[in-house]
């Protein structure tokens, strides 16, 4: 199932709910604060791919992820989270960045994953 994708990804299942969550992001790192105080963090120069994923477990809970993978570190942001916005904006600077994918992940209502962005093997 997805959730044993997520789950494998992080270790863990998203729990709900999400919505308390907060993502806030600096020159160096992004990071996910959870209502637990538990933070998850990735750092900009390690960030390898990201990607969103969605399920069908809407539209009452949390049902799109932005996952932010590193090759040593990750973050699952559900798309409720504080501080998205400012996050996608960031997101949207870096080169190759698909929007497309982004608007086809919102209109999705279906188990998916869409990539937006991976770093280029080159740089």
């Amino acid at each position: 199932t997805h959730m044993s994708f997520l789950s494998r990804l992080f270790g863990r299942k998203p729990t709900q709910p999400v919505a308390n969550s907060i993502v806030a992001f600096d020159a160096q790192s992004i990071i996910r604060t959870m209502p637990n105080g538990t933070q998850e963090v990735v750092r900009w120069d390690d960030l390898a791919e990201v990607s969103i994923v969605t399920t069908d477990d809407g539209p009452f809970t949390d049902d799109v992820f932005w996952v932010l993978s590193g090759s040593s570190s990750g973050c699952l942001v559900p798309s409720e989270a504080q501080g998205i916005k400012a996050l996608l904006s960031r997101l949207q600077e870096l080169p190759g960045f698909d929007n497309e994918a982004v608007i086809r992940a919102m209109g999705s209502t279906s188990n998916a994953t869409f990539v937006c962005w991976r770093r280029d093997a080159g740089h």
